[in-house]
């Protein structure tokens, strides 16, 4: 092959990857606003400021946002992060109104919980409180759809394929959020399946480098697992 020919390769490969990216029918509708809230695994190191290279922070908000805003130009869509690094649902709560319901979101995320465990939130006041902003954002907006992302935690000192979160406390967190999801109507994105299936084809250690944070990796473990859940959640079912 000549030096001509490869940019031509390049250029084909790259509308090539483009067409499947876009072959897929859009997962929002036109002129959505996307809201990301959660703790420091959603906030990824997210700017403050208008910044639009940094403020979406580097994680799997950032990568669902990037897929969409990418192959669907036209739809107009926002994408919000709202996480801060070490909120439980406690400090959420306190910056739910400016935060979540001044941004007037039509779908919001939610990822919350590792540190309600780290810092001891006792389960009934997680679920209160949790149920609460739920409550709060659907009577702002009726017509509001809700992602809730289970906590997890995985080893990554392991092996070998994991199976479920080896912490009991964050176990019970994720029935919380499962029972919540179910109540408010909400898609339930299992986060801890989809990294404990990714342990089965690398180390722990590749995907989550201290048990709590995703590598880049894990984050597009994460970003996958998301879209895959709404997208099976949001399908219209044909009779």
């Amino acid at each position: 092959m000549n030096r001509l020919q490869f940019p031509l390769l390049a250029a084909a490969l790259a509308l090539a990857t483009f067409t499947l990216v876009a072959a897929e029918p859009p997962l929002f509708a036109p002129n959505m606003r996307i809201l990301f809230q959660g703790d420091s695994i959603t906030d990824g190191n997210r700017g403050r400021s208008a910044d639009p290279n940094h403020i979406l922070g580097h994680g799997y908000a950032f990568i669902i946002a990037a897929k969409h805003g990418a192959a669907f130009p036209e739809t107009k869509l926002e994408f919000f992060n709202r996480g801060v690094s070490g909120n439980t649902v406690l400090e959420l709560e306190k910056r739910w109104q400016k935060d979540t319901l001044d941004l007037k979101p039509d779908v919001l995320s939610i990822l919350i919980g590792v540190n309600d465990k780290g810092r001891g939130v006792p389960f009934e006041q997680y679920e209160q409180v949790y149920d609460k902003l739920l409550t709060d954002a659907k009577a702002g907006n009726p017509q509001l759809k809700l992602v809730l992302c289970e906590p997890f935690v995985v080893d990554h000192k392991a092996t070998t394929p994991q199976r479920g979160s080896p912490n009991a406390d964050i176990v019970k967190r994720q029935e919380i959020v499962a029972r919540l999801a179910q109540k408010h109507g909400a898609v339930l994105v299992h986060f801890q399946a989809a990294l404990d299936r990714a342990t089965e084809r690398a180390p722990a250690l590749h995907w989550i480098w201290d048990s709590v944070h995703p590598t880049y990796s894990g984050h597009q473990i994460l970003a996958d697992e998301w879209e895959r859940a709404v997208r099976a959640a949001w399908s219209v079912k044909k009779p």
